[in-house]
């Protein structure tokens, strides 16, 4: 017989192994840290211009970043910070190397969802956030997965569960119902309307207090932020139905829509969510305060009827929130809810499969135009960067052959570069200034 001592034995065995490959994987400090990046892959991979071009921008402009030259080659190795100062002083042609981004435009933000786990939400999530981070954006993710995979996999393990997503929703239902409360009038005469009542256990906690910036981490990559999640976070979706009985009419799914508003417009220009594999309070958060839901599938029947069911399941929730909040102040996001895109992403894809290529082929047949046109290859190294909580971004091509890291990279940058064209395209969508 096994009891709670056991499992908790079993998880202190785990712990060892989990500390083994962050102290293989990050510094000896225990902290991650981003490596720099060649010329090579600054001026063909991310500035996309050939060597010599390059080579002749820093020539003519000697007070540009220099990167540094390793002992062993003549190669120059650039920090983000030197690839940004780069894009922001380098043209080409008269042509800015900034990303495009939509004036007067809030950032944009985008679901990955969906019901199957292992489906690769939170490989899509952390490539496309590291992708556009070189691509020059800044960008903000948000992980609402208890099992905080994106999480441990942007550097961060320590994390208590009052600064993920469920300190949001408890710090929104206490400033919301004093809000319904200040708004509350009375009669002529002086009576005073019932008042919503928190017990203290909420208050206590000091939430209320804390400003958007307490909830947002740093990362490794200078121009990502992230709100981490923890294992204890799992507990909102117990929370949450006690929260909704004190307040009945707290509109708990607007929760994370709302503490985004108070961001400024230009805080970000891409907020990236990663979702749990279920439909509750945390994920209806993150759908409803999504411009774009980008749904990843592996290319198995089971994947695909997963799928099917969470949009399904997904339609009725909206449905139903349509119905039963239409009164309530939901912030810049306003009911019913309407996305500026839908698209669907296959993932773990292996072109010589056939049972992948007619997976794909019925995907595309379903879902036409929704369904994105590059799926993610499944190669040695996406397996090896997954193992190592990195992003292929994040290894060094020189810890493998040149060309297998180009082919795992080229499968990752197809995707983004689809997805930033979706963006873009639903960006322009968004109200100015909304």
């Amino acid at each position: 017989m096994y009891t709670h001592q056991d499992l908790a034995r079993l998880q202190a065995q785990s712990l060892k192994m989990q500390g083994w490959i962050r102290r293989q994987t990050f510094s000896p400090d225990n902290e991650k840290t981003l490596r720099r990046f060649s010329s090579w892959e600054v001026s063909e991979l991310i500035f996309r211009m050939n060597q010599s071009t390059f080579r002749g921008k820093l020539a003519a402009e000697p007070n540009l970043p220099l990167g540094e030259v390793e002992e062993d080659g003549r190669q120059r190795w650039f920090s983000l910070e030197e690839i940004n100062e780069l894009r922001r002083r380098i043209r080409v042609s008269k042509k800015s190397l900034m990303p495009p981004r939509p004036a007067d435009r809030r950032a944009f933000r985008a679901a990955i969802a969906n019901f199957k786990g292992g489906a690769g939400k939170s490989t899509v999530a952390l490539h496309f956030a590291h992708a556009a981070a070189l691509d020059g954006y800044r960008v903000l993710v948000v992980d609402f997965d208890p099992q905080a995979t994106l999480s441990h996999s942007m550097g961060l393990n320590d994390v208590g569960e009052d600064h993920t997503v469920w300190g949001i929703m408890a710090r929104d239902l206490e400033r919301e119902t004093d809000r319904m409360n200040a708004a509350s009038a009375g009669a002529e005469s002086g009576t005073a309307l019932p008042q919503r009542k928190l017990p203290a256990s909420i208050r206590d906690m000091g939430l209320g207090s804390l400003r958007p910036a307490d909830f947002i981490k740093p990362t490794a990559w200078p121009t990502i932020d992230i709100v981490p999640s923890c294992a204890n976070a799992a507990f909102v979706e117990f929370a949450s139905a006690q929260y909704r009985h004190l307040n009945p009419e707290w509109t708990f799914f607007g929760a994370v829509s709302r503490f985004l508003d108070a961001l400024p417009d230009d805080a970000y220009d891409l907020i990236l969510f990663d979702c749990p594999p279920a439909i509750g309070y945390q994920s209806m958060n993150a759908v409803f305060a999504a411009d774009m839901l980008y749904i990843p599938s592996g290319p198995g029947y089971w994947e695909y009827d997963s799928t099917t069911s969470f949009i399904g399941q997904l339609s009725e929730a909206l449905e139903d929130l349509s119905h039963g909040f239409e009164n309530f102040p939901t912030g810049k996001i306003t009911l019913p809810k309407a996305f500026a895109d839908i698209r669907f992403l296959m993932t773990r894809f292996e072109p010589a499969n056939e049972l992948h290529q007619a997976m794909l082929g019925a995907f595309r047949q379903v879902f036409g135009d929704r369904m994105a046109q590059h799926p993610i290859e499944l190669t040695r190294a996406v397996e090896q960067s997954g193992r190592f909580l990195s992003s292929i971004y994040e290894i060094d091509y020189r810890e493998m052959t040149r060309g297998t890291w180009r082919r795992a990279r080229a499968t990752f940058d197809q995707a983004y570069e689809e997805f930033r064209s979706h963006v873009l395209a639903a960006w322009d969508k968004l109200e100015e200034k909304a």
